[in-house]
C-alpha cells in the first residue's frame, strides 16, 4: 500500500507543478519551458481532462478560472486517505 500512497503523492506534485507552470507563457515552441509543459501535460491531461468537461468554468473578469487541477488534488487526497 505505501507505493500506492507515493504514486498517488507524486501525481498530486506533478499536478501542481503543472499548474504551476501554466502561469508563465512559453516564448518559443521548441525551447525548454514549453517542452516541459508538454511532457507535464501529456501526464496531467488524460485525468483533467474528463474534470474539465464536468466542471464549469467561471470567468473572473476576462480570465477564466480552472478549478480542474483543484479538484483533482482533492480526490486524490481523499482516496490516498481512504485506502
Amino acid at each position: 500500500m505505501t507505493l500506492v500512497h507515493e504514486i498517488i503523492s507524486l501525481y498530486i506534485w506533478i499536478l501542481i507543478i503543472a499548474a504551476l507552470l501554466s502561469w508563465f507563457p512559453a516564448s518559443s515552441s521548441s525551447g525548454g519551458l514549453a517542452t516541459t509543459q508538454r511532457i507535464f501535460a501529456v501526464m496531467t491531461e488524460p485525468v483533467l481532462r474528463p474534470l474539465r468537461q464536468v466542471l464549469p468554468r467561471p470567468r473572473a473578469g476576462g480570465v477564466v478560472i480552472d478549478f480542474s487541477v483543484l479538484v483533482a488534488v482533492i480526490l486524490l487526497l481523499f482516496i490516498n486517505r481512504i485506502i
